[in-house]
């Protein structure tokens, strides 16, 4: 195996990882049990949960809108890039067909999908490889990630590969993937000519409130004639410099939203500082992501669009800046 590539074999103590992570997702060691009662004895967490209740309570009354389309698939060398939602991407790329942090959820537990997913999964080819960024549920989404499993077995017989950071195996291995990588940060898998690359990113990893050991970052995907950046979710911080000097992806996926109050600023990224994060990047091209489908922050649903807008403007990058509307295919 070449330097550098990383790959994931099942043994005896992965298969107790997965095990004992299933057992704290369904006890009370998992997001059922002591995280509600951690939440109640804690007056900061208690503030955060009233605060996220309002934010249920407008998502409720809020019609959901969108339309969903068919993609287009990809000629041979070209790059196409299908927006599905939030942060879930349909990306074709070397010949091959990824999903990055797919949802296609239409309530994510009491929180409303404010914006229909671009496409249907049925609608899709079969899925080589499915790319999870991190833990946290509005990325790693087990009824989707197994519904994309059966759609691709169903297409082709085989399921797809699925890539996530490090620690997150446990969360995805016993939803039928034909095998599970997990890369540290600057760790890459090699995958048919494409090069998929584990990079930093300013977040955190933890599901629940106790396994904070999960990994998280973003992934640059390459073929001999494009490459793609999927930030995930993240702040603003100097790492984009190096993963620009590095990778030199042609095309940025940047999250926009989830921004307000400023103290979200230390873990997601405002319009301003996905501009700044795109010019540290040198891309040619950015795709903004991570707004307009759940109201996470108060900021309003329409803003982040707007400020980036503004923002790209004053940068002098208005032309290189994307807005893809969910399912509408575009090629790179």
């Amino acid at each position: 195996m070449p330097t550098g590539i990383v790959g994931l074999v099942r043994t005896p103590e992965l298969a107790e990882r997965a095990r004992a992570g299933r057992k704290r997702e369904r006890t009370g060691t998992g997001p059922r049990g002591s995280m509600f009662k951690t939440t109640l004895q804690n007056p900061v967490l208690r503030k955060r949960a009233t605060q996220f209740g309002r934010l249920v309570r407008r998502s409720a009354v809020t019609p959901r809108t969108g339309q969903i389309h068919k993609p287009k698939l990809a000629n041979h060398g070209d790059m196409g890039v299908t927006f599905i939602g939030h942060a879930s991407f349909f990306v074709q790329i070397g010949s091959q067909n990824v999903l990055l942090d797919p949802n296609f959820a239409r309530w994510l537990f009491v929180l409303k999908r404010l914006r229909q997913p671009g496409v249907r999964l049925r609608d899709l080819p079969s899925i080589d490889l499915v790319l999870v960024t991190h833990a946290h549920f509005d990325h790693l989404h087990r009824p989707s990630l197994r519904a994309i499993v059966q759609h691709t077995r169903r297409r082709r017989g085989r399921p797809p590969i699925i890539v996530v950071p490090n620690q997150v195996f446990d969360l995805v291995s016993d939803l039928g993937f034909d095998d599970v990588v997990e890369l540290d940060w600057w760790n890459s898998y090699r995958h048919r000519g494409l090069t998929v690359t584990h990079v930093p990113s300013r977040h955190w990893g933890a599901r629940i409130l106790k396994d904070s050991h999960r990994g998280y970052g973003g992934y640059v995907l390459r073929d001999p004639e494009h490459s793609i950046y999927h930030a995930g979710d993240t702040a603003y911080f100097p790492g984009f410099r190096e993963i620009g000097r590095r990778l030199a992806p042609e095309l940025a996926l940047l999250p926009i939203g989830a921004y307000n109050p400023p103290s979200f600023r230390s873990v997601h990224a405002s319009p301003a500082d996905a501009t700044r994060a795109f010019l540290d990047l040198k891309s040619r091209w950015m795709v903004p992501m991570h707004y307009g489908t759940f109201r996470l922050s108060h900021e309003p649903m329409e803003e982040p669009l707007q400020l980036l807008q503004a923002e790209a403007r004053s940068a002098g990058v208005e032309d290189r800046v994307v807005v893809l509307e969910e399912g509408v295919t575009r090629f790179f």
